[in-house]
């Protein structure tokens, strides 16, 4: 009866063990080889903010942070942030000094209909938190902005709110 004990035996599992730490809360996630973070987030994690745009890293919707660095979820294999801190849009609510910075977005109309601004955001926080936005000039910070396109036209407000961000330092 050996046999029939083979065929009962559960199937061997799949995958790449992951331990990352998201928005604060250390995971262990086990993802396939294929897996993008952005699907991660998104369908394992119930972390909806980073959105899909383009698919090949240029429109910023899906942009998280990665040890503090913007990165494209959409590019990035899952099993690439092992032993990493992973930051969404969702997350920043933890970090006290990113309020005003999402106010200052409201308030200056750096949206319209929403789909950019979670990558918006977490660009631009990537500026306040590394410290970098305190040193920037008007045309550096729209530089830095570069990697997330609105299609709305929002970019007035968006580097306006980022520029108030920098004046309140």
């Amino acid at each position: 009866m050996p046999e029939e004990a083979a065929l009962h035996q559960e199937p061997p599992v799949a995958g790449y063990p992951v331990s990352v730490t998201v928005n604060g809360k250390p995971r262990s996630l086990l993802v396939d080889g294929a897996a993008r973070l952005l699907g991660v987030l998104r369908d394992e994690l119930g972390l909806t903010g980073a959105k899909a745009g383009c698919a090949v890293g240029v429109c910023g919707a899906c942009t998280v942070l990665v040890d503090g660095a913007p990165t494209s979820s959409c590019l990035t294999f899952a099993a690439q942030v092992d032993g990493a801190e992973v930051v969404t849009v969702e997350g920043l609510a933890a970090h006290p000094g990113l309020r005003a910075l999402q106010e200052d977005f409201l308030a200056e109309g750096g949206f319209q209909c929403g789909y950019c601004t979670s990558g918006q955001l977490v660009t631009a926080a990537s500026l306040v938190l590394s410290g970098e936005l305190f040193g920037l000039s008007d045309a550096d910070i729209r530089e830095r902005m570069l990697g997330n396109l609105c299609r709305c036209g929002a970019y007035y407000g968006i580097v306006r709110a980022i520029e108030k961000a920098r004046e309140a330092g």
